[in-house]
């Protein structure tokens, strides 16, 4: 599949006569809210096999196939060119479709206080085709090793008819927050310790979890070797009855990295003990925090490049937001919170007051300024077709198991269009 980014004067009939396809299909697609009025920057997905490349200065067929990994014989057939004859800038070539790469897919799920609406069900119905795994959050342990559950079943239903398999996600989160005096009894407490494992198990068995996922955070740096032991123990208790243990890691860049939501985490006890981890490689912009993106690529390969030191790329997966957020400006400390969007939503945003998009290339994101009917000036930073190629790209390259995304719900689409196009996703 091809990604277009959309030029002044661009309608959507012109893009799809380029392309050879037709306007319905791509707006079907890309679900687009905006058919009539295409946002200039905005990024479509062309769902055409393989996909384009315009010719600029200093291009030649030898380092486009070196850049798309294609032989030149085969770019040279397929644009009809002669490999003699130089190339003409602005001159789209056509790339071919390069082999799917296998790789595993987790999708955290969050139903609200009274279970799953209509639109998280759906949402859950398009995303389980891409997914290997639906993460129901959250299991939050108790102080005496009993659990809180989340409604699960009208999502079992959705992951047995697509062949997703349930992950078991356990907190240490009390009244909504992350409790390190909570992770101290969990992990230091043997007959705690016991209940709570006893009743893990318990429950994974009468609603068939294939993987008990412990997301352990904000603990404290004392207590770091014990979660270590912990996952030993929890490990070979869970292998024995055949599941899988993962963890849910902080995003570190070092061993001994400073602060509260990293300390407690040892990445090399983590690749030795569990069967993988997720790390979570997002959030640098966050609702709290100044406007940049949540997760720019640079930061994110830092984290992996870290990780690939002191764990196997086999039990790596990447965290990725599905989400944006939508800064009210100028930005202060304890001012009110950013407010979470979907792409979706930032698109409709960029409509209704008339904004262009625009792309970081370094932080490989979009962004949209724009000012409310209050005269408020907005950013807006979100993901976008380009963004979340060039995730998967990285994930290619650093050749890890796969990627889990925080949260289903938010509507995404050319996430899933590029992912199944990108990857052949491991059923279990």
């Amino acid at each position: 599949m091809h990604i277009y980014v959309v030029k002044s004067g661009d309608t959507l009939f012109q893009i799809a006569r380029r392309y050879g396809t037709t306007s319905q299909t791509i707006s079907q697609a890309n679900q687009l809210p905006n058919p009539d009025r295409l946002v200039v920057g905005q990024a479509l997905v062309i769902p055409v096999s393989g996909k384009f490349h315009v010719v600029v200065a200093g291009d030649s067929l030898w380092s486009i196939s070196q850049k798309y990994g294609v032989t030149v014989e085969e770019l040279a057939r397929l644009n009809g060119l002669s490999q003699s004859v130089p190339l003409q800038i602005g001159r789209e070539l056509r790339i071919p479709r390069a082999p799917k790469t296998q790789a595993e897919f987790t999708g955290y799920i969050q139903p609200s206080a009274s279970g799953y609406s209509a639109a998280l069900l759906n949402s859950a119905r398009e995303a389980a085709p891409h997914l290997t795994y639906f993460a129901p959050v959250s299991f939050n342990a108790r102080r005496d090793g009993t659990l809180e559950e989340p409604a699960i079943q009208p999502l079992q239903p959705v992951a047995e008819q697509n062949g997703v398999v349930l992950m078991m996600d356990i907190t240490n989160q009390e009244n909504n927050q992350f409790s390190d005096e909570l992770g101290r009894i969990l992990l230091n407490d043997e007959k705690v310790q016991q209940t709570l494992l006893d009743n893990i198990s318990r429950i994974a068995r009468q609603s068939n979890f294939s993987d008990i996922h412990f997301d352990f955070e904000y603990l404290r740096p004392e207590d770091r070797e014990a979660y270590n032991r912990f996952l030993r123990r929890a490990t070979e208790r869970f292998h024995r009855e055949g599941k899988t243990v993962s963890t849910a890691l902080a995003p570190k860049t070092s061993a001994n990295q400073p602060g509260r939501w990293y300390e407690g985490h040892d990445y090399k006890a983590h690749g030795e003990i569990v069967d993988f981890s997720i790390i979570m490689t997002y959030e640098w912009g966050y609702s709290g925090g100044p406007p940049m993106a949540v997760s720019p690529i640079g930061p994110v390969r830092n984290v992996l490049t870290y990780a690939l030191t002191e764990m196997p790329a086999s039990k790596i997966v990447m965290g990725q937001n599905l989400y944006g957020y939508d800064w009210t400006l100028p930005y202060k400390p304890g001012n009110p919170p950013a407010r979470a969007i979907s792409p979706q939503e930032a698109i409709r945003l960029a409509v209704r007051y008339n904004a262009s998009i625009r792309y970081d290339r370094v932080a490989q994101a979009p962004y949209i300024d724009y000012t409310d009917e209050n005269g408020r000036l907005h950013k807006v930073w979100f993901e976008d077709a380009r963004s979340i190629d060039a995730k998967f790209s990285l994930l290619k390259e650093l050749k890890l198991r796969g990627m889990a995304y925080w949260k289903i719900g938010l509507s995404f689409p050319q996430n899933w269009l590029l992912l199944s196009d990108r990857f052949t996703v491991i059923k279990k």
